[in-house]
């Protein structure tokens, strides 16, 4: 979670006031409070000085790692190493030798690559450039995810697995909220865990929701809420013990910071930095870091982590959880995670130091008790040197911390929903005012450029505000969420149309209107997001949940229900109907580079006879090919294609067609007359009636749909 509630400016620079306004310079990258104040926490040996605060001011490399299943993504790597890699060791630029694509060491399986050469060389230096060009056709649909190496630690701590339930408390942007969910992803297209990615800025939640989707994950579900006062959430809809409520296995609080860590890309942090901005941003921290504890299920793991090296907005707020918790937490020794990520321990000791660069003495009117260092009994039982610190200069990244916390407790059957409490009665009697809080300061900002200092008495207590109406994206849908009853007419038709077997649960479709009835588009959820979603659809303000399953075609065909591609993933372990064809790579080619090929055609190439017949045997409508793939990391691709009279048109977008195109056939501009050309391209079907002009439309990339549309 990046920096939060500061004032806004332009990332590359800021208006130099010299100027009178006429233009733009380059923001100085000085701070005299900052650098007073790291010199005076002695963080490392007084001789890294130099090379840390010029690391600081130099710009990031360019990071990314490899996502998607483990075939799937030993596959990509396969093809940058082969494609890419040796064309970028030894390479010289104005007579300089680059730097290779290096692969950061601590990364499993070998999936996270670091750049580590300039944006200008990247943009004139031809091997480069086809990196470029890579990165940003494999990103696009989703292979690739850019993000700053240290932001990929916290979710890696965090081990999840695909039973687990997990709570992201502050999700947006998504990149790590990603990272969990294709985490519950890895060895299992249909998990029985599930994601809560939750922000307390609405606008950040819908802009999350564009985050996440492209990984097409029924798993996932954005709320928005305060993370401080996130509800508790009831096990299942029919549960009479008010204590009987959902707890997760793992909780990352990713928390809002000042963050310093961030400056070599976010570089208005060097106008902005005060000592201030941690003490005012503590108790908002600490009360986030609280109520995750809270939610979490005995034996669970939580990650508290920040991109700011200030250890009063670190170590301080650990140090109070424990403080709180006493022995029904612990931090877990991390040391021996992640082979090769250079690191430091964290700290027992710091200074409290406020906006006048004063030293501040414990007691003294204004400060707050937790900001301190523990006292030398509570640092023997802390052991606070389990946090992990990385700072930029150790391995040229941003500036993080990361702590790891786990919960007493006996797991039992190692189910997420606790039906043991906590043992100490304060810990219940916190809930209820952490829910009793919640309409009076659900948007609680802390405004730390005011003269005031935060709240001086205890941790938990907050200033409210008066909730603002912003404005969501025009996109956003707030219909409810409605479960659609599988015996429903047109629910019956397309599960026998396309064989739909009963492993499916079919009582997982919903709709977002509030009659229930399938009109436009379905959506299908996991059964325990069903649960979930059914308990608590009044306790919890949902953004969006589910992947479109279906969405109709208002047409005469047989089916006028289309399987959505962003649903594949699951319905191609469910249908067993003869819609489903298979065949090879070379008619894959052929529907990448024609976009409405003739069936006759096909057959004249005599590339796979039984396709074409197959094809021409089945009514117009949705149907599917499987692409069998020989060889290692190849998987076999499932496909949406629409059959109708005389032809077949691929239904993957434009962005996916590249890829495909470039992966498997190393085509690197599609044909003038190809996929993506299609208002130039004629075909005998575009003739036939209104019902079935859907045979020439390409499928757009998965986005959110307004059934009132």
């Amino acid at each position: 979670m990046g920096r939060r509630n500061f004032k806004k400016g332009k990332t590359f620079g800021a208006r130099n006031d010299r100027d009178n306004g006429k233009g733009w310079s380059e923001l100085v990258r000085e701070n005299a409070k900052w650098e007073e104040y790291y010199k005076q926490l002695s963080l490392f040996p007084a001789d890294q000085w130099d090379k840390f605060k010029s690391t600081c001011q130099a710009a990031l490399p360019l990071t990314f790692r490899i996502t998607g299943s483990k075939s799937h993504a030993q596959e990509i790597l396969a093809l940058f190493k082969e494609r890419h890699l040796p064309n970028l060791t030894g390479v010289e630029f104005e007579g300089e030798t680059l730097k290779a694509p290096m692969e950061l060491p601590w990364y499993p399986a070998h999936l996270g690559w670091q750049l580590d050469v300039p944006k200008t060389v990247i943009r004139k230096n031809v091997q480069f450039a086809k990196v470029q060009r890579f990165l940003v056709v494999e990103n696009a649909v989703g292979n690739i995810s850019r993000q700053e190496a240290v932001s990929m630690i916290p979710p890696i701590l965090l081990e999840v697995e695909p039973h687990h339930a997990v709570l992201d408390m502050c999700a947006a942007p998504g990149s790590k909220t990603a990272q969990m969910i294709e985490a519950l992803h890895r060895d299992n297209d249909e998990p029985s865990g599930f994601v809560v990615a939750n922000d307390a800025d609405a606008k950040r939640s819908h802009m999350l929701v564009h985050q996440l989707k492209r990984l097409n994950s029924a798993n996932l579900i954005v709320v928005n809420h305060d993370a401080q006062f996130f509800p508790r959430i009831k096990a299942n809809s029919s549960q009479k013990n008010r204590k009987d409520i959902l707890r997760f296995d793992r909780v990352l609080c990713d928390v809002p910071c000042s963050g310093d860590g961030t400056m070599r890309k976010n570089v208005n942090v060097w106008r902005d930095w005060s000592p201030q901005n941690g003490l005012a941003l503590h108790v908002v921290q600490f009360n986030i870091l609280n109520r995750g504890l809270h939610l979490l299920s005995p034996r669970g793991r939580l990650v508290y982590s920040t991109c700011s090296m200030n250890p009063i907005e670190n170590e301080a707020v650990v140090a109070e959880a424990l403080r709180k918790w006493g022995s029904q937490v612990k931090l877990v020794d991390c040391s021996e995670k992640l082979p090769g990520l250079v690191r430091s321990q964290g700290i027992n000791q710091w200074p409290v130091v406020d906006r006048n660069m004063q030293v501040k003495e414990r007691g003294e009117e204004g400060t707050i008790e937790s900001w301190f260092p523990p006292t030398e009994e509570e640092a023997s039982r802390f052991h606070l040197e389990n946090c992990v610190r990385v700072y930029p200069h150790q391995q040229n990244t941003g500036g993080f911390f990361i702590t790891v916390f786990e919960k007493a407790g006996d797991l039992g059957s190692h189910k997420s929903v606790a039906s043991a409490q906590e043992s100490a009665s304060k810990t219940e009697n916190d809930e209820e005012g952490a829910e009793a809080q919640e309409p009076a300061a659900k948007k609680l900002k802390t405004d730390v450029n005011s003269n005031t200092s935060p709240a001086a008495t205890t941790p938990t207590e907050s200033v409210p505000t008066p909730e603002k109406k912003e404005r969501l994206p025009r996109d956003a849908n707030e219909e409810p969420f409605t479960f659609v009853d599988p015996n429903n007419e047109a629910m019956k038709n397309c599960w026998k149309f396309y064989g739909v077997d009963d492993k499916f649960d079919k009582n997982t479709c919903l709709v977002r209107n509030a009659t229930g009835d399938p009109t436009r588009v379905v959506y299908t959820v996991c059964p325990a997001l069903r649960d979930l979603i059914q308990a608590n659809d009044e306790r919890l303000k949902i953004i969006y949940s589910g992947v479109r399953l279906f969405v109709s075609q208002k047409s005469e065909l047989e089916c006028p229900w289309r399987i959505q591609s962003e649903a594949l993933p699951i319905m191609k372990h469910h249908m067993t109907s003869n819609r489903v064809i298979k065949t090879n790579e070379e008619i894959l080619k052929i529907l990448l580079e024609d976009s409405f090929p003739n069936l006759d055609a096909i057959a004249d190439s005599n590339v796979d006879s039984q396709f074409v017949q197959r094809t021409r045997d089945i009514s117009s409508g949705c149907a599917f090919i499987e692409v069998i793939r020989d060889g290692p990391n190849k998987e076999n691709l499932f496909l949406p294609v629409w059959k109708g009279k005389k032809c077949i048109n691929l239904m993957v977008c434009k962005e996916d067609t590249h890829e495909l195109l470039y992966r498997l056939f190393g085509v690197e501009n599609v044909p003038k007359n190809g996929k993506n050309d299609v208002e130039n391209k004629k075909s005998d079907d575009s003739k036939e009636t209104d019902e079935s002009k859907v045979d020439v439309v390409k499928e757009a990339p998965p986005q959110e749909t307004n059934e009132k549309v």
